[in-house]
């Protein structure tokens, strides 16, 4: 039998020999606590006992099947009331299920399954501050496997119920809402039918806090809604549930007032859970975050944005996802896409997030326009033919490349046919399965369009379009015509309509840069004339895709490029900034703008940037122009002027303000110069100060990275900062510091800690691969470049998908910048050509990074 993959093909004969009437699953989780027996790790990992009833329905007597299991042992299956025999019926993956009866049939099986320290499955976690002990599940694509057997396939819906056998002191969460308790056993209520990798259990000695939705509608009836926030009880001090509860009822009312389909799962929970290797999960009534989410610092309101942003993402999953789910893993869309782009909608719409679109067209889409530019792009539906596909399509297509193209639908067919077209969906296919043609058939219904040849250009297939202005200019000085040009990769040719709005600028007698005239245009093919503009007055500036109504690169003709150069600044409107310092970063990335330039363009105007998120933006950028784009004879004099211009607009920000943390922040990632390094220890020490600038534990972790990475804090420094703060995070921030020291030995012993041994949890993994790989330790990294593609291939083989997704992605040795690492990326692609599909397009997405950057620095 295959190991734990399992692809397109089983699961569609699966689902056609079964229906699954319902589960019963029994978990005793008091293992948890507690000395394990025998020796954790040595003598196998630490285990809970598991008991899973499934009801299901054959279509024909005598088939054969299996159920999905990732389990130390089983301890007993039967079926249909004939005990089998463990060791001939379970491989380790799957149970094997033969002689079926026609219509019912019963499987009972009893394992011990092992918590988990990779953040898949049940996950573990032992807090350092006071010894607590927390659980939570993530499944996501397939690993409820890993806690109780099952179908491991979203169309085999069924109802669930869950019983958990916990401390008694313990918080005890689920799906469904508590129904009954005798001592340490807590039952939860049936769910409705939903799929295994949305069910859900937390457990452990979470702090709670409650509060109630409710809603009348037109009709007199009342829908009531128990919500729930929780977070470990470390975090309890800083945990503001009430903003939290704020924007979940803000978020409900917009998708009640829009849907027309009342929330269906009773409760809503929200659980923000240690060491989560995603930023949530949709699971219906128990939604998980990672707990970052909740601030031990000041933070700006970029942050809060961001997880306002997340909360309304999980939530549009609710209906998009977990009412009506995709039928297998090629439509993801249908639930990602949606819940991004719905996510941004209801926050600008409901929350007091109104500039939700301009860090959509900023930060979101910089994630769509990378992907859909590596070699692993793919079209918005894709082809995922199992389970590995399925994991690495969690990516900037599926999400941000998705939620832009409904953004550019919903300029197609206009606002209240999209609506219309979701509410019919959901009455449509409630508690069922779909595929895109299902979603295509109502949009067409409501919008009169015919969605095939739309669904074609946008959905089924892969790349990015250009769009150019092509303008001339009568003897007046005014527009003689105005045309859009679109281009296309050779890789994927594809030219798309594009519903687009063309902005045309120049400055008001206050120096202002604002838009004076707007056109709105249906762009396809090569070359599409904007008659309307004809005959206006000479811009200083045009701008394509003005508004950011579709999804596309955005070029300047040469006016307006020196324009931006001498002017970005002065441009008013937040979103048209933001378009247009997006379109610069796509013309560095593309080599067509030297590095240099848009760190000039950086210092230049970033210091007028009101808007928090693309600030924050901007700097993630400069620090990526610096470390992989400029030409590396100018890095060193790139890092004194970015630390100099940071330092100097830190010093410049009102005290107290978002700004000025931003700044501060930004300044101690390019620190370079000895006096950078002083004034970040004086901060420290409390010797120095900046007025206003309040340097908190969060902060402190901040200011001590550089210092540890530039050789000026050492082991003993490190240490007393955990002392300060051993917390969770200190911990993670304490192990990145260490990693990061300029040693030989401390970079054989992260090596070590993360490829030879797995003893590490998976946040302690991204922690020390972050530390590992400084930007400023080139030479100190250069010899782990060939131990990089000696080792990846067993790392893949022996460790989880997702530790093998973080050791591949993160140690790539891509900060050696040369041909000749190129040349060893493709001899290990040649010489590999039957490894793992999905390991291969990870090597295949970093050279690609690498030969961008290559081509980056030659100019």
């Amino acid at each position: 039998m295959p190991g734990e993959n399992l692809s397109r093909d089983e699961a569609r004969k699966r689902a056609e020999l079964l229906t699954v009437d319902g589960y019963e699953v029994a978990l005793d989780l008091r293992s948890a606590v507690g000395e394990p027996d025998g020796d954790e790790g040595e003598a196998g990992p630490r285990t809970f006992r598991s008991q899973t009833t499934i009801r299901f329905r054959a279509a024909r007597a005598g088939a054969s099947t299996f159920a999905d299991l990732l389990a130390p042992s089983v301890n007993a299956v039967t079926l249909n009331g004939k005990p089998l025999d463990p060791a001939a019926v379970f491989d380790g993956t799957r149970v094997r299920l033969d002689d079926l009866a026609e219509g019912d049939n019963v499987l009972v099986v009893d394992a011990q399954c092992a918590y988990s320290r990779t953040g898949e499955g049940l996950h573990r976690f032992v807090d350092p501050e006071d010894g607590e002990v927390y659980l939570y599940t993530q499944y996501e694509p397939a690993d409820a496997r890993r806690v109780f057997a099952n179908f491991e396939q979203p169309d085999l819906k069924a109802p669930f119920r869950f019983e958990v056998t916990a401390p008694d002191r313990w918080t005890v969460r689920s799906n469904g809402a508590e129904e009954s308790r005798d001592g340490e056993v807590r039952r939860f209520a049936e769910t409705k039918p939903i799929s295994t990798y949305i069910t859900a259990v937390v457990a452990g000695p979470y702090h709670c806090e409650t509060d109630l939705y409710t809603r009348v509608f037109d009709d007199g009836t009342t829908l009531e809604i128990p919500l729930g926030a929780m977070c470990r009880k470390g975090l309890a001090r800083h945990f503001d549930a009430d903003d939290i509860f704020l924007v979940t009822k803000q978020g409900l009312d917009f998708f009640h007032d829009n849907f027309d389909y009342p929330y269906p799962f009773g409760k809503y929970d929200q659980a923000f859970v240690p060491e989560y290797n995603i930023g949530a999960m949709e699971n219906p009534g128990c939604v998980t975050f990672r707990e970052e989410y909740v601030f031990r610092g000041k933070v700006t309101s970029a942050s809060y944005e961001h997880r306002a942003n997340v909360i309304l993402h999980e939530m549009a999953h609710m209906w998009f996802g977990d009412l009506v789910t995709m039928q297998w893993w090629d439509d993801l869309w249908l639930k990602e896409s949606f819940a991004d782009f719905m996510g941004a909608f209801s926050q600008v719409e409901a929350t007091r997030f109104t500039n939700g679109w301009v860090t959509f067209a900023n930060n979101r889409k910089a994630l769509a326009y990378r992907a859909d530019q590596l070699p692993s792009t793919h079209p918005v539906t894709a082809d995922i033919r199992d389970l590995e596909d399925a994991k690495l399509n969690f990516d900037g297509i599926t999400y941000a490349k998705g939620a832009s193209v409904l953004k550019q639908l919903v300029a197609y067919v206009g606002r209240d046919a999209f609506l219309e077209g979701a509410r019919r969906y959901f009455k449509r296919h409630a508690y069922g399965n779909t595929q895109l043609g299902d979603l295509l058939s109502v949009l067409g219904e409501t919008s009169g369009r015919d969605m095939t040849v739309w669904s074609r250009a946008w959905l089924q297939t892969a790349g990015v379009n250009v769009l150019t202005p092509d303008v001339t200019y009568d003897v007046a000085g005014r527009i003689a015509e105005l045309a859009v040009l679109q281009d296309a990769a050779a890789s994927h040719p594809e030219l798309r309509p594009h519903r687009i709005a063309v902005g045309l600028y120049r400055h008001d007698p206050e120096g202002a840069l604002v838009r004076y005239a707007r056109a709105e245009v249906d762009i396809s093919g090569a070359r599409t004339v904007v008659g309307e503009l004809a005959g206006v007055a000479k811009p200083a500036l045009i701008l394509v895709n003005d508004d950011d109504l579709t999804y596309c690169k955005v070029r300047f003709d040469a006016g307006s490029l020196a324009t931006l150069g001498a002017h970005l600044g002065d441009i008013t409107d937040p979103l048209a900034r933001a378009v247009c310092w997006s379109a610069l970063w796509n013309l560095t990335r593309d080599a067509l703008l030297p590095a240099r330039n848009f760190i000039s363009l950086v210092l230049a105007f970033s210091g007028r940037e009101s808007d928090i998120g693309v600030l924050q933006m901007l700097h993630k950028w400069t620090q990526s122009a610096l470390v992989h784009y400029v030409a590396p004879g100018w890095r060193e004099e790139g890092g004194r002027l970015l630390a100099e211009g940071a330092l100097r607009e830190l010093r410049a920000a009102e005290p107290g303000s978002e700004h000025q943390l931003t700044w501060a922040r930004f300044f101690a990632s390019v620190a370079s110069r000895d006096a950078d390094f002083e004034l970040l220890a004086g901060l420290l020490d409390g010797s120095q100060r900046i007025d206003g600038l309040e340097v908190d534990q969060e902060l402190r972790w901040a200011f001590l990275s550089p210092l540890a990475s530039h050789g000026r804090a050492d082991e003993s420094v490190i240490d007393a900062e955990l002392a300060r703060d051993d917390t969770a995070s200190g911990k993670r921030h304490h192990v990145r510091c260490l990693a990061s020291r300029p040693s030989a030995a401390v970079k054989a012993q992260a090596w070590a800690a993360v490829v030879e041994s797995d003893k590490l949890s998976n946040a302690l993994v991204t922690a020390t691969i972050s530390g590992f790989a400084q930007a400023s330790q080139r030479e100190l990294l250069a010899p782990y470049a060939d131990a990089y593609f000696a080792a990846i291939e067993r790392v893949w083989a022996e460790r989880s998908i997702q530790i093998g997704m973080d050791v591949v992605s993160g140690l790539f040795p891509g900060l050696q910048d040369g041909p000749e690492t190129l040349a060893a990326t493709d001899t290990w692609l040649a010489s590999h050509a039957d490894a793992a599909p999905a390991l291969r397009r990870l090597v295949l997405e970093a050279r690609d990074d690498l030969a961008r950057a290559l081509r980056g620095q030659a100019v």
